[in-house]
This record gives C-alpha cells, sequence and structure tokens, in this order.
C-alpha cells in the first residue's frame, strides 16, 4: 500500500507546460546551471552515460547547444579518450587542432580518416602549410584506392 508519506515523483509525461503570452523576454533569462563546482553549462541539458545514448557524435551536438553529454564507459580506456577527442576538436563547431593530411597520402587513408571521425572533409597540408582540402564529393566517383 502506498504511503502518504512518500515525496511526490514527477516524469517528463507528467509535466506540461501551457502556452501562454510571457512578460519574460528571452534575453532576460538565465539558463545556467552548475553543474560541479568548476563547470558550469548554459542550458540545464546533460545526456546519459549509456552506450546505447552518448558518445561523441551526441556530446558534441549537446555542447553546440550549451549543454554537455557524458560519454559513456562500456568502452576501453583509448576508446573514451578517443571519443572526448572527436568532441573537443570539434569545440564550438569550430575544429582547433584538425586532423589533416599529407599531399602522400593515399586515398585509402583519407577515407579511412573521414570514416574514423565521421568527417566529410580533410584539410591537406605540406610541412604545417595548408595546400587543399580532400572531400567526400571529391573521392565519391574515385575507383582507385592508393
Amino acid at each position: 500500500m502506498l504511503q502518504p508519506s512518500l515525496p511526490l515523483g514527477l516524469t517528463f509525461d507528467d509535466v506540461a507546460l501551457v502556452p501562454a503570452k510571457s512578460s519574460v523576454l528571452p534575453a532576460e533569462t538565465d539558463t545556467r546551471t552548475r553543474l560541479t563546482r568548476r563547470i558550469t553549462i548554459n542550458i540545464p541539458i546533460v545526456s546519459a552515460a549509456m552506450d546505447t545514448v552518448t558518445e561523441a557524435r551526441l556530446a558534441i551536438a549537446i555542447a553546440r547547444e550549451g549543454g554537455i553529454g557524458i560519454i559513456h564507459r562500456v568502452l576501453s580506456a583509448a576508446g573514451q579518450a578517443a571519443e572526448v577527442d572527436k568532441v573537443k576538436k570539434s569545440e564550438s563547431g569550430m575544429i582547433l587542432n584538425p586532423v589533416t593530411i599529407s599531399p602522400d597520402h593515399t586515398i585509402r587513408d583519407a577515407h579511412k580518416i573521414m570514416e574514423q571521425y565521421r568527417i566529410s572533409g580533410i584539410p591537406v597540408t605540406k610541412n604545417g602549410k595548408l595546400v587543399g582540402i580532400v572531400t567526400n564529393r571529391d573521392l565519391r566517383f574515385e575507383t582507385r584506392m592508393d
């Protein structure tokens, strides 16, 4: 039998926001949330650390909106580090330390890197200088992989 002393518990489906006019402007609102003493996020959205939910792709999407994605632990330490690396490389929608290839790399190398990092293009550099970019569209009909 349910005891009356239990606190009220609600789920997402139990609550509905009724559309109405508001005198509060979006620019006047502050949705920042303190996740830890040192980490503040812009919106109160945190993804679950579940293998069926959060890997780099979702963590990047949530971070771009101001939330945070927690990479799951059903990976090896190297796998977790690789997922975090993908997220960090996409900071603010701009790649800060992009994965690059040299003109000496093969088309097979480019395909492998694009698949590994789920990216559609790779800057081509020679001696640290940008000399071009290779995209999926460039390689679409290429049959020679070496």
